[in-house]
């Protein structure tokens, strides 16, 4: 009882004053040098020179207070003690040999014994003896504090990846206070550390070891990543799969900056920087890391003025702080969705006060209003990210996919023309490859009118060199960059699901066979700045979106991760328009090699501007009259490759 209050006043202070630490350590070389003294000689020697050996201890006491004073031995918080904490003990121990061995040599010289029977190599053992008190008390006050302070509810965990950072993860969670980890052990794919130690704790080997029975055994509750192994642990599927369904949480290191690694170790500075975080389903996706140079972006659109279309949706928004990091001259953010909108208005104001940025709440087919930002504003580039995106609703909507999509895309690349804008950038979607539904087919027939103005206007400056000399004349190279489903988007499987899943199910697939891409927004956002400035115009960029995932595979593992009981997953079947398998070429295309490995561009087929331009007008006026069968019609002409599926536009194939 008495023992409990002592550590709960100590453990409940910031730390003793240095003093304390310093009077305890002074007093342990005291009595270590009377206890010393007693096993070499009789106990009745040393109370008969007692008065010698109190003055020995005490010599050798005060010369403990220099070498504590040139090792620093008080300055660390006994708690928190580390093996450098006892290191310092030990290099004071060494200097404390030192000087009594050589003050005890001068005074026996000059015939000044302090106790005749304490030899030199007794007195090493004293201070030895002293040493090994001060680390005791050290180990046992961090020990006691370390037992006092655990969370009762501290999850037993192994952690993935031993020799490549899993070290310094190991010593990161065993210095949180309270504990909210007990580390169990080590995972390694390296057979070099099979059957050793770490840090006390085992490692087994991925390859050899039963690690289903070592989790039950063991009741390991979570798994931790080390930073240097997410990749690695990403595309192990089978791993994933045997831990979630041994009721193992999953967290990943995730570090507050770019680690400094140094010969595959994290320095100290970045293990202090870890935070862990429980992973979600995006965290799981076998992928490899993205790296994007973002410095020759940030020197294009620095000082620049950026016009951005959809600045409120899931890719606007976040091109939206990405662009905003390089300092812009200004920013022109356009949207029609009110609310999301003034999101964005608060975040530019809140995270970029110093940028000058315009948030417009207007619809991009209206001509006037374009004309007037784009009169006013005169962009150098424009990042188009507006459309509208869900197949279904567009499958009952094609007119306004023709008027927002194709319309809006037209009136925007038109003014980019007018105003002399360097580079247009537009976002298009794999849904554009051999479309089966209006969206898809909407965002292809943007790719092309995009694509054949650029051609148009190559062609042009080409016969003004002709006529007025070899002076160039610049103009709006038109960039257009095609990927996948990005991860947590407005609309997307993943948000659906996990609402579905927390109101208990069921969660809804269409159809079991259904694959799908996934990449980060941040990821595709970048890859989109990227391909978009350095692109000499005419451009398709696709990107390389990793492996397929399947979609039923993807509910079962949120719902696993997810700790939920009976959530059973329901087939509804293809919804209209919905292919099982999305591509980002066709067949007739090919792929070019670019300046980065996860961008290619397709080579498609290019149209001519004239022709094009006639044929989208002919099919805004018709989109007028809201006959969607005429309407889809149209579009198919424009796009042969356009098949409808699961739609009642197939019977427009068949004629």
């Amino acid at each position: 009882m008495v023992v409990n209050k002592i550590l709960n006043w100590y453990f409940k202070r910031e730390s003793l004053p240095y003093w304390c630490l310093l009077l305890a350590d002074t007093v342990i070389v005291f009595l270590s040098t009377i206890f010393a003294f007693w096993i070499f000689e009789k106990t009745q020697l040393l109370f008969n020179e007692r008065f010698d050996v109190i003055f020995t201890a005490l010599f050798y006491a005060a010369l403990s207070l220099i070498s504590s004073k040139v090792f620093r031995t008080y300055s660390g918080v006994v708690r928190y003690s580390s093996f450098v904490d006892l290191m310092r003990v030990f290099y004071a121990f060494l200097l404390n040999v030192v000087l009594a061995v050589i003050i005890s040599t001068i005074l026996q010289h000059f015939g000044i014994t302090l106790i005749a029977a304490l030899t030199q190599t007794q007195t090493v053992i004293a201070f030895i003896i002293a040493m090994l008190c001060m680390w005791g008390m050290r180990i046992l006050v961090k020990a006691l504090y370390d037992i006092a302070v655990t969370d009762k509810k501290a999850l037993r965990v192994l952690i993935y990846g031993a020799l490549s950072g899993g070290v310094g993860l190991a010593k990161n969670i065993r210095s949180q206070r309270p504990l909210k980890f007990r580390l169990r052990g080590f995972i390694s794919h390296d057979k070099r550390a099979k059957h050793i130690e770490l840090m006390g704790e085992k490692v087994y080997n991925v390859d050899d070891d039963d690690l289903a029975a070592i989790i039950k055994r063991d009741k390991i509750e979570a798994i931790l990543v080390s930073p240097l192994r997410v990749t690695e642990f990403r595309e192990n599927q089978e791993l994933q799969d045997m831990l979630i369904a041994n009721g193992c949480k999953i967290f990943m290191a995730q570090q507050a900056k770019e680690a400094s690694i140094k010969d595959g170790q994290l320095t100290e500075e970045d293990i202090q920087g870890m935070q862990l975080k429980e992973v979600s389903v995006e965290d799981l996706l076998p992928r490899s890391e993205i790296k994007v140079d973002m410095k020759s972006v940030g020197e294009l659109l620095t000082g620049k003025r950026v016009l951005i279309t959809g600045s409120a949706g899931s890719i606007g928004s976040e091109m939206v702080r990405q662009i905003a990091i390089f300092k812009p001259e200004k920013m022109m953010l356009i949207d029609q969705a009110e609310t999301p909108e003034h999101d964005i208005r608060l975040m530019m104001a809140n995270q970029y006060p110093d940028i000058k940025a315009e948030t417009v709440v207007t619809s991009i087919c209206r001509q006037d209003r374009m004309e007037h930002i784009f009169s006013e504003f005169k962009p150098d580039y424009v990042f188009h990210a507006a459309a509208y995106k869900h197949v279904p609703m567009m499958e009952d909507n094609p007119s306004e996919a023709v008027e927002n999509n194709i319309l809006g895309t037209k009136i925007i690349a038109d003014l980019s023309v007018k105003y002399g804008v360097k580079k247009f950038v537009m976002v298009s979607t794999d849904k554009a490859v051999n479309p089966t539904n209006v969206m898809g087919c909407s965002k292809r027939i943007c790719e092309i009118y995009v694509q054949s103005l650029n051609s148009e206007l190559r062609k042009r400056n080409k016969q003004k060199i002709q006529i007025d000399g070899p002076e160039f004349m610049n103009y709006t190279q038109f960039v257009t960059t095609r990927f996948g489903n990005v991860l947590g988007s407005n609309g997307s499987v993943i948000p659906l699901f996990r609402e579905q899943i927390k109101k208990g199910g069921p969660v809804t697939v269409t159809d079991e066979r259904i694959v799908r891409f996934f990449m980060l927004i941040p990821e595709a956002c970048k890859l989109v700045l990227e391909a978009g400035t350095k692109g000499n115009g005419g451009e398709i960029f696709v990107f390389d979106m990793g492996k397929p995932v399947k979609i039923a595979e993807l509910a079962k593992r949120m719902i696993a991760l997810s700790g939920a009981k009976n959530v059973k997953i329901e087939f509804t079947g293809l919804r209209e328009g919905e292919k099982l398998y999305e591509e980002v070429l066709n067949e007739l295309e090919g792929t070019k090699p670019t300046f980065h490995e996860k961008i290619r561009i397709a080579e498609v087929r290019e149209y001519e501007y004239s022709e094009v331009n006639r044929q989208i007008e002919e099919l805004v006026s018709i989109a007028k009259h809201f006959d969607n069968m005429a309407t889809v019609k149209k579009m198919k002409e424009i796009v042969p490759e356009y098949k409808s599926n699961n739609s009642v536009y197939e019977i427009l194939d068949k004629k």
